[in-house]
């Protein structure tokens, strides 16, 4: 009843259209729900996303839940999630996406979820770190723990927004570390962002968790934005 009364003064809106929430709605109205694009990636191994990394680092699988638009509805969503204080839009996406990937090959027989993490200074300016919400809601559908203790950011580098690709690489070349490189000995990760463009971050956080014995790396995002 309180929550009932609190929501005539306080509307809970979706983040994408901003209407009104149904009571069963939860950060997106239905509407928005269905008509964001989803990528599918995860239904095939050779995608858009998993070809990036051809080449460049060895990744086992990599899917991406949405399709980035700009000015398009995932691009709302992102916004909401990076800049509005609302990271419960990364943990609601990271729980529909676990739900999808629980009989995908690379994801479902994963150990651990790693979060691509945020520089202490840019962690403490936002609040929270929006990889971490995703990880967290992925962990929850999952059943597959997630730390964001483990790989850490060693470097605060400039916003990746309107470099090139050379330029990106460059931006986050050796700014990553792992703090206990035995946890990861043999394990089957799944490394996690919001979005990716030329996967340049993702990477670099790749190469630097393959130098622990037997690792295997997969990569999940929330969005996928193709040059």
């Amino acid at each position: 009843m309180l929550s009932d009364f609190v929501s005539l003064f306080y509307p809970l809106t979706c983040v994408v259209c901003g209407n009104s929430l149904y009571r069963h709605e939860t950060e997106l109205c239905n509407r928005c729900y269905i008509d964001l694009p989803k990528s599918n990636f995860h239904f095939q191994q050779d995608n858009p996303l998993a070809r990036l990394f051809y080449g460049r680092v060895a990744i086992h699988r990599a899917a991406s839940y949405y399709l980035f638009h700009k000015s398009g509805s995932t691009q709302k969503l992102l916004h909401a999630l990076k800049y509005k204080n609302k990271p419960e839009v990364g943990n609601v996406v990271g729980k529909w996406y676990g739900d999808e990937l629980k009989h995908a090959p690379g994801f479902s027989d994963a150990e651990l979820i790693l979060p691509v993490p945020l520089h202490k200074n840019k962690l403490k300016k936002r609040g929270y770190n929006q990889s971490t919400a995703f990880a967290a809601g992925l962990s929850e559908s999952l059943g597959i723990a997630y730390t964001a203790e483990l790989l850490l950011r060693t470097a605060d580098t400039s916003t990746q927004t309107k470099k090139g690709r050379f330029e990106r690489w460059q931006n986050v070349e050796n700014k990553f570390s792992v703090s206990n490189p035995d946890w990861l000995i043999n394990k089957k990760v799944i490394l996690v962002d919001d979005v990716v463009t030329t996967g340049a971050t993702l990477e670099a956080c790749a190469a630097e968790l393959l130098k622990t014995q037997g690792v295997s790396v997969s990569i999940a995002t929330i969005a996928f934005a193709q040059l």
